[in-house]
């Protein structure tokens, strides 16, 4: 993994280098350079589009009741795609573009899950035995944002100085358990 990192963050800059170079023999530095701020400026612009509409879509699944797990996955993978859009260079812009359209960021996806399935797994404490994948549906459960905080901390404090373990009886202010 190491390994594939280090060439990852020196062969590829050094090929954008190459590639780069060969764009300004065919035509010029102002016109190489506007390249890459123009594929930058539209990577940019694009991946805000998807990012929203990613963003959308979580909520929308959310809202129904369902685990945005490829919407999540998705997010990410525009997200990845800003980050080398704007990074200089041509391999990294394709790579980008080719992360913001839908089909092709569908087929990866798929396979991103494929392989977290395979080196993600969830025991269920109630069933140790019987490994789960994370990327379930799971039934929402009815949410109620009063329902936020407990009315008692963990050693059984009330809220409102009440000490809820023992009795029932309230404690003097600011003595807490004694």
């Amino acid at each position: 993994m190491l390994l594939r990192l280090i060439l990852l963050l020196t062969v590829v800059p050094l090929v954008e280098l190459v590639i780069l170079f060969r764009i300004k023999d065919l035509l010029d530095w102002p016109a190489t350079l506007g390249i890459v701020v123009l594929t930058g400026v539209l990577g940019a612009w694009l991946a805000r589009r998807e990012g929203f509409r990613a963003l959308s879509h979580i909520q929308e699944e959310m809202l129904a009741g369902r685990q945005p797990t490829g919407a999540v996955v998705d997010g990410l993978l525009i997200l990845v795609a800003g980050a080398v859009l704007v990074t200089p260079g041509i391999l990294t812009d394709l790579f980008g573009f080719a992360l913001l359209i839908p089909p092709i960021r569908r087929r990866i996806r798929k396979r991103l899950i494929e392989r977290f399935k395979k080196h993600i797994t969830i025991i269920d404490p109630a069933n140790p035995g019987a490994p789960q994948s994370p990327f379930v549906d799971v039934p929402a459960t009815g949410y109620d944002p009063d329902d936020v905080l407990p009315d008692h901390d963990l050693l059984g404090e009330n809220v409102l100085g009440e000490n809820v373990l023992d009795d029932q009886t309230p404690s003097p202010p600011g003595r807490g358990l004694g």
